[in-house]
């Protein structure tokens, strides 16, 4: 948004201000001294933590505003603001009084100096830590990350994804499709794109946002995007790149504001799909469509158009089973689906925590029920019966036909009420191992023993009240291990941790049948 606060409130210079030393992204809060979500105040250079960290640069803010009782009210109107910050780490700037990030400028470009100043800090910091790890692992066999857990030394590759403005939705869900091996796999070793002829011929070309280029990839992108996120960087990754991608082709999503992670979920998966169906990076249709048929199999799920790996891998089929109440006629119809979007049963909502006593605990088996149990369509959703040739009252009966290989679960938190899209905040009990989905299957006496079993990869958990606002972060499971994914920041947690947040997506993964076993 264009804001009108930046000429009362933006201040410092690049050669006036006293910035902290060291790497932008890593300066401390001058209050709390964390590191995480540092935001440097552009009336007086001051560095406080975010929101979602302590607040301390909000709290700057609201202190600044607190009239002194000595000042006359002239004096007051023109006293700067203390109402702008930059984002240390992704470099956008945000108005506490427009409530909102801004995207203009002061007329002397003030802003975009002071971003390209902390770029340059930022850029030198990296360069001087390059040169000391490059000695360190001269002398040592070390090329992980070390995190100490439970007093002992472990070694971690995972790389954190910086928050480009309240991008978390997008990050929380990119961490949990980078930990679905097989998914992730297909992408990584798909050929790079092409690298460019004359002046930039040898070295790979990344788009801004301010360039005009239409002949953008998605997929690209987003396989670059997973390639970074499990090579051991101790720098967290900037999706730059795929940001703008997704600014292009998918502009539901442009701007700042905070976006639901399920539905750019649908989205990404939608947009890649399609591209993969077209072929891309001089890869031709035919060759792209061979390699999917073979990760498909013969057990296909087309959604738009033939295979790819989305829907060989997300894509499942559903039966919809609508029966008329007056003269009994069946009517059948077979959906595929990505993702199921689970209903959360009313008599569980007012259930906010696993600890609460008063009534039962919601579980995942209960939303699962709620889907596929024998349901009346309201007066709102008349059957049109072709045999009673009006519309008419009826049930509707969801069964699975095909399920997938790794099978997303939406939990539908949020709904709107009068005027307001208000959030279940009830607590839903899931398994991390053995879901077991036979008994919603239309044909269960044809599935094997294992074929029907889930285990969980990864969980992306929605923070705060409401759908425009909060915070998603993501636990994912890799090579036996669980991690915690909050934007930059990746920790290891356990599964206690894992089993009690309160989950917005699940994704389980098929289990493989063990080798030999039908032998025993």
């Amino acid at each position: 948004m264009e804001c009108p606060h930046l000429s009362s409130s933006v201040c410092i210079t690049p050669d006036s201000a006293k910035f902290p030393n060291g790497s932008p992204s890593s300066w401390c809060c001058s209050v709390c001294r964390s590191n995480k979500s540092p935001w440097v105040c552009l009336t007086c250079s001051s560095v406080h933590c975010g929101r979602y960290v302590n607040g301390h640069a909000k709290k700057h803010y609201e202190d600044a505003q607190v009239p002194l009782a000595n000042h006359k009210k002239s004096e007051k109107q023109d006293k700067p603001q203390h109402t702008v910050c930059m984002d240390c780490s992704s470099y956008s700037t945000y108005c506490y009084r427009c409530d909102d990030f801004v995207v203009n400028d002061t007329k002397l470009g003030l802003v975009q100096k002071v971003r390209e100043h902390l770029q340059n800090l930022e850029n030198s910091a990296f360069t001087a830590d390059r040169h000391r790890k490059r000695k360190l692992l001269e002398n040592s066999s070390l090329n992980t990350k070390l995190l100490k857990v439970n007093g002992s030394t472990t070694g971690i590759c995972a790389t954190g994804l910086r928050n480009l403005g309240n991008t978390c939705f997008m990050n929380a869900i990119l961490q949990s499709l980078s930990n679905i091996e097989q998914f992730c796999c297909y992408f990584k070793e798909l050929p790079a794109v092409e690298l460019r002829n004359g002046k930039t011929a040898g070295r790979r070309t990344y788009h801004t946002r301010s360039q005009g280029d239409n002949n953008v990839s998605l997929v690209e992108e987003f396989r670059k995007t997973l390639c970074a996120l499990w090579q051991g960087s101790q720098t967290a990754f900037s999706p730059e790149s795929l940001f703008y991608v997704v600014w292009k082709i998918m502009p539901n999503f442009r701007g700042y504001q905070q976006q639901d992670a399920h539905e750019f979920m649908r989205y990404l998966l939608d947009h890649l799909h399609l591209e993969l169906q077209g072929g891309f990076n001089g890869v031709s249709r035919s060759a792209i469509l061979q390699e999917n048929s073979a990760l498909s199999g013969s057990n296909k799920c087309c959604i738009n158009g033939a295979s790819t790996v989305v829907t060989a891998i997300f894509g499942g089929i559903l039966q919809n089973e609508v029966n008329c109440l007056i003269c009994g006629t069946e009517s059948r119809k077979f959906d595929p689906f990505l993702d199921l979007s689970l209903d959360i049963p009313s008599q569980f909502r007012n259930k906010r925590s696993k600890n609460q006593e008063n009534g039962p605990v919601c579980s995942l088996r209960d939303c699962l029920r709620s889907f596929t149990d024998l349901e009346e369509l309201d007066e709102t959703e008349l059957y049109m019966c072709h045999k009673c040739k009006k519309k008419q009252k009826s049930t509707k009966k969801f069964w699975i036909q095909k399920l997938p290989k790794v099978l997303c679960l939406h939990l539908k938190r949020f709904h709107w009420t009068a005027y307001l899209r208000n959030k279940v905040d009830t607590y839903v009990e899931f398994p991390l191992r053995g879901l077991d989905m036979k008994c919603y299957l239309l044909e269960p006496e044809n599935s094997g023993p294992e074929s029907c079993l889930y285990d969980l990869a990864a969980v992306v958990v929605h923070h705060g009240s409401g759908v425009g606002s909060g915070h998603y972060t993501a636990y994912a499971t890799h090579e036996g291990r669980w991690f915690h994914f909050n934007d930059s920041t990746v920790t290891l947690t356990d599964e206690d941790t894992v089993v009690k947040a309160k989950a917005y997506i699940l994704f389980y993964v098929e289990r493989q049948a063990k080798a030999g076993s039908d032998k025993l």
